[in-house]
């Protein structure tokens, strides 16, 4: 019992050391976090029902020791009736088990010491692994809170320029405004144009009569 105790006690102490050491990649920030963050959800989990599983362990040992106490109070309850009955044979039997009992009970009491002295350890540790899940979380939103701001404002300059050719909406319509007053002017000078073509044709031709 006390061995698989230790092996119990070290499997959680590596996991705990594993997730809590773990380096960093140089990847994508919010990439790693995200992943980072599920691995220790995962971990933390897992390492919740080790511990649960070590307090039980404790439990088991701590009913062990009482169950040698009481056979080991029996014991000497039936030693004093052998004595008193004079039977050497039972008197040597239960002086025999009465010893067996309290040294069950001596080993189970110092390994009981020392589980609940590990567990508490472990415990802390574990909490301060908790308190950094935590902490990955509250940085993961605020990194997911910076990207979507950032996203959000490329959106918005390229709906606010939408061509580089102008920098703002108020050049954009002033270029429309020149195109109507442009054609407009194209279209009078064209007519003008036409009518002095005209008037330059009718003066030749009177000149050509007299």
């Amino acid at each position: 019992m006390n061995a698989f105790w230790h092996r119990v006690k070290y499997t959680v102490q590596e996991d705990l050391n594993k997730l809590m050491d773990k380096p960093q990649r140089k990847e994508n920030p919010l990439e790693m976090l995200n992943q980072y963050f599920l691995d220790a959800q995962k971990q933390t989990a897992e390492i919740g029902k080790l511990l649960e599983r070590q307090g039980k362990l404790k439990e088991e040992l701590e009913n062990e020791r009482q169950d040698a106490e009481l056979m080991a109070m029996k014991r000497r309850h039936q030693l004093e009736l052998a004595e008193g009955a004079g039977e050497t044979e039972l008197i040597t039997f239960a002086q025999e088990e009465i010893e067996a009992y309290e040294g069950r009970v001596a080993r189970l009491s110092a390994s009981i010491q020392d589980a609940t002295q590990e567990l508490l350890s472990l415990e802390r540790k574990f909490e301060e692994m908790k308190h950094r899940v935590k902490d990955m979380r509250v940085r993961q939103l605020q990194l997911m809170g910076k990207e979507n701001v950032t996203r959000a404002k490329e959106k918005m300059d390229r709906f606010v320029k939408p061509d580089q050719s102008f920098s703002t909406l108020d050049d954009l319509h002033s270029y429309i405004e020149n195109l109507g007053s442009g054609r407009r002017t194209t279209q009078s000078h064209s007519s003008m144009e036409q009518r002095l073509d005209s008037l330059e044709k009718s003066n030749a031709k009177t000149q050509d009569i007299v």
